[in-house]
């Protein structure tokens, strides 16, 4: 068989993986449209409001501690039975800022504890872990440094825990900065397609859905019946997520209960928090799976779970069908009469369910039209110039190639007037952008070689993956430029 036989055929089963998880994202699609207004309904309340412990787990934050710790001391809750826990692992300034700030929240009657690690063994699961293990309250609830609460979250989540299988409950993610620049507002509809479609879904339909990390409450008794935190993989919560709901504790997810928070305002350190996601996605994929598999969990679990762990794949799927896209088409066009047939298929089950599910997302926020028109095509193109940033994610997860937890720089910006230029922990990024602006460059020459041939039915693909690649990859290396020159 010629090499050129094996990259059609290599290309055509990338084709049939990517329509797979269009298929999948039709379902996803379909289901909300008929779940969107199903609510869940706490089934009572308690006679007596249980202890809570917040946990605040940071590190290197010194642009937003004293915001966080603020936003949680006016939480609308009995200040008797509430424990607020800063769990610091901070190696710079951050550290003296929360110190003084707790000595202030102690000053004003609350029971505010810093604790401060000299070593960051676990990353955020092992800070997790220590806070669990001196925690005084029967729940915990959990957010990140960038997350406001809301002051009444607290009230309108505990009493569905009066369900004694009931686990954890998870608020959606709402976007502070959501208009600071283009790239937040990619990231938003993004982060809302994830937690308005997928999250609903996989509750109201039964299925296991995923703790986010944060803007959420865990029952303890429920943390330490999974095994705790463990820090095996970069994406501890959805890994505790998986081992919980094996045990059989239930999730609530309430899309309606919002908790706002900062989204990265460049390219660079969306990429890193990306990579992270992805990488710790596939590592629990391959440390949960067979196990969910071997379960007595019904078979649609089985099968939601595999979508949604294996979900990132696509990314590798993407970068392989960008490398052979060009003589891949060439050799069906020999075939085929060109290649129309098979870029319908692609369109219909890749490409236009991932219209299809963004629009319903947009619907849903009540954009105007013609931002639809924009943000579309936009974050098609934007998925696709993320694909060898996450791609490489899902190729160390599955050679075992160890990295340390990176986590997201949060600058405390909130209004197009900031800016987050000349500010500690900017993400430099890697060289890895010196490959994503020579992919992007030969797509620049791959849609002059459709325009000159005339191949109509690839244009659109050629179009949208020099615009995903150059935004990407143009973006990153103008931002690694700014660093180099801002720190000289």
């Amino acid at each position: 068989m010629m090499l050129e036989d094996l990259g059609a055929i290599l290309y055509g089963l990338v084709l049939f993986g990517l329509s797979l998880y269009g298929a999948h994202r039709f379902w996803l699609v379909g289901q909300y449209l008929i779940q969107r207004h199903r609510s869940v309904v706490a089934k009572g309340t308690f006679a007596s409001l249980p202890k809570v412990t917040v946990q605040l787990p940071i590190f290197n934050e010194k642009y937003v501690v004293e915001r966080l710790l603020e936003a949680v001391a006016e939480l609308d809750y009995p200040q008797n039975l509430l424990e607020i826990q800063l769990l610091d692992d901070s190696t710079d300034e951050t550290q003296k800022i929360a110190e003084a700030k707790i000595l202030e929240l102690q000053k004003r009657g609350l029971d505010a504890v810093h604790i401060h690690r000299e070593n960051r063994q676990g990353y955020k699961a092992g800070a997790l872990g220590e806070g669990l293990r001196v925690a005084k309250g029967e729940f915990l609830a959990i957010f990140d440094a960038d997350f406001l609460p809301s002051k009444d979250i607290l009230l309108k989540t505990i009493h569905h825990f009066v369900d004694p299988e009931v686990g954890m409950i998870q608020t959606r993610w709402g976007h502070i900065n959501r208009h600071y620049n283009f790239l937040t507002r990619m990231q938003a509809l993004l982060l809302d397609g994830h937690l308005l479609i997928e999250q609903t879904v996989r509750n109201r339909t039964g299925r296991f859905f995923n703790f986010n990390g944060t803007a959420g409450v865990w029952r303890k008794t429920a943390i330490q019946e999974a095994g705790g935190w463990q820090h095996d993989t970069l994406t501890e919560d959805l890994d505790l997520s998986y081992r919980a709901q094996l045990k059989g504790w239930k999730f609530v997810f309430l899309p309606h209960l919002i908790t706002p928070a900062e989204l990265p305002v460049d390219m660079n350190s969306f990429k890193t928090q990306q990579h992270r996601w992805a990488k710790g996605a596939v590592q629990t994929c391959k440390k949960l799976l067979p196990t969910i598999w071997r379960s007595p969990v019904t078979l649609k679990i089985k099968m939601e779970a595999t979508f949604h762990l294996t979900a990132n794949i696509a990314y590798l799927l993407l970068v392989i069908m960008a490398l052979l896209m060009r003589p891949g088409l060439s050799y069906f066009d020999q075939f085929l009469d060109g290649a129309i047939y098979l870029d319908l298929c692609v369109f219909v089950l890749a490409t236009f369910s991932v219209l299809l599910f963004y629009g319903v997302v947009l619907w849903e926020l009540k954009v105007s039209w013609w931002k639809k028109v924009l943000y579309l095509p936009s974050l098609m193109a934007i998925g696709i110039g993320l694909s060898i940033n996450n791609a490489k994610a899902v190729m160390e997860a599955l050679l075992n190639y160890t990295t340390g937890f990176s986590r997201t720089p949060k600058y405390g910006i909130t209004n197009k007037d900031q800016t987050w230029k000349r500010k500690s922990y900017i993400s430099s990024g890697s060289l890895l952008c010196l490959v994503e602006v020579a992919v992007a460059l030969s797509y620049i020459y791959y849609v002059a070689f459709a325009l000159q041939q005339q191949l109509w039915s690839s244009l659109p693909y050629f179009l949208f993956f020099m615009m995903g690649f150059s935004y990407v990859a143009f973006l990153s290396l103008w931002q690694k430029t700014q660093c180099y020159f801002h720190r000289s």
